[in-house]
């Protein structure tokens, strides 16, 4: 959430924000008005309080008439403090519920927008030309069944649509892109984690994603619990209600985990394939850092996700990810989009956005510098989303037999394997 002096004090800035986003900027004045009913309520029923303890002590000292008004005032001050004291829950109930709905305040560089509108802020590698080659390239799905790598077909059978058996060199692929990102990330200072796939409502709700992203979220009614989308949420709730110490900073947390999503409303996209699927995993890294050091470790971030796709010997670019499009938690994100052949574009591989104190302040972690004790920034960039990867390295190195040469960071975590070769049918 925001922080509710900068709304009192900017609310057009924060108009701004939601407009950008698409999101109601009527919500802003809704929230501005129960603020003011809750700061005028709260000091009603403080001096309706202090009205009542000097009473009493009147009361002590007081005989006859007088004694019997100020008993008479003692009932009403009482009717009256209770009812200014329901009068401030009231309103701070609402003004909480108006907070969590306010998404982060927009970064002012952000390029205003919807999907569409990003910005491409570098481009790396180049397209093969599989033409001049003289073969024409297969999609993932083909080399996956050629590899013996991918059954998406049991994958329905078993579980429904959008579910995928990942067998032999496919699995072993998973493993050996798992081991390196996360060699990749203990070298650049992160602490390995493995997390949790199930949370609490609070853990959820605090990261952000039971707003816009709400109908993405598997809940389990009977348990209360949610299944994660991304470790983002269990590493942003690692140190709830806590405070840090200022000399800890920056935390750097590396997790891998199962994820699961819905992908409402992706009905009829990328339904070949395990590119867009209900249950993948990933390796997210997360940084916790003082809020004047978040813009710089988001351009780490993302240096890192470059390394990573660069080591993959991938062609990809970089996008500023347009207003719109952001997420409620997100100031700013970055998306690097690697090259698919067969589906002649780009497409997200990883993503990396700065969120500010938005997350902190909705999940009570701050950080103590000497006397002074305030919210601190998280920082999240997704390392490597398995399925994806492996349908960007499939297709790029794929080779005219329908075998695929190994990447060579991955080769000694595949035992040496430089190429994965068709299966005998």
């Amino acid at each position: 959430m925001i922080d509710l002096r900068l709304l009192r004090e900017d609310p057009d800035r924060v108009r701004a924000s939601q407009r950008a986003r698409g999101e109601d900027v009527a919500l802003v004045d809704s929230l501005l008005s129960a603020d003011e009913r809750r700061r005028s309520s709260g000091v009603r029923f403080d001096e309706l309080r202090a009205e009542q303890k000097g009473l009493g002590k009147l009361i002590g000292k007081a005989t006859g008439d007088e004694k019997a008004e100020l008993l008479k005032r003692a009932e009403q001050l009482k009717t009256d403090v209770k009812a200014a004291d329901t009068e401030r829950d009231a309103a701070d109930a609402e003004t909480q519920e108006l907070l969590q709905r306010l998404g982060n305040l927009v970064h002012p560089d952000v390029p205003v927008g919807g999907e569409e509108d990003f910005v491409t802020l570098e481009t790396h590698g180049t397209h093969r030309d599989f033409a001049a080659e003289g073969f024409e390239p297969r999609d993932h799905l083909e080399l996956g069944q050629l590899l013996g790598a991918i059954d998406v077909e049991r994958g329905a059978k078993v579980s429904g649509s959008r579910f995928y058996f990942l067998t032999g060199v496919g699995a072993l692929l998973e493993l050996a892109l798992v081991n390196a990102a996360i060699a990749q990330a203990t070298a650049a200072g992160f602490t390995p984690m493995l997390t949790p796939a199930l949370v609490r409502p609070q853990s959820m709700a605090g990261t952000g994603f039971l707003g816009q992203a709400a109908q993405d979220v598997y809940h389990l009614d009977k348990d209360d619990l949610y299944l994660v989308g991304t470790s983002e949420v269990p590493l942003a709730a690692y140190h709830m209600d806590e405070i840090l110490d200022g000399d800890r900073l920056p935390l750097r947390y590396a997790g891998f985990s199962p994820c699961f999503r819905r992908e409402a409303g992706s009905h009829g996209k990328d339904t070949r394939g395990i590119f867009r699927v209900h249950q993948f995993d990933k390796v997210e890294m997360f940084s916790y850092v003082l809020p004047e050091d978040s813009q710089a470790e988001h351009q780490r971030l993302l240096e890192w996700e470059k390394q990573w796709l660069t080591s993959l010997e991938l062609p990809f670019r970089v996008i500023d990810v347009a207003s719109a499009d952001l997420g409620s938690s997100a100031a700013r994100k970055y998306d690097c989009e690697a090259w698919i052949p067969t589906q002649g574009k780009y497409r997200e591989l990883t993503s990396t956005s700065d969120c500010t104190e938005f997350q902190s302040r909705r999940l009570s972690i701050r950080v103590r510098e000497g006397k002074k004790v305030r919210p601190l920034a998280t920082l999240n960039g997704t390392l490597c989303a398995v399925p994806r990867t492996i349908v960007a390295i499939l297709e790029n190195h794929q080779q005219a037999d329908g075998s695929v040469r190994v990447p060579e960071v991955l080769r000694p975590y595949l035992g040496g394997r430089e190429v994965l070769e068709p299966v005998a049918k």
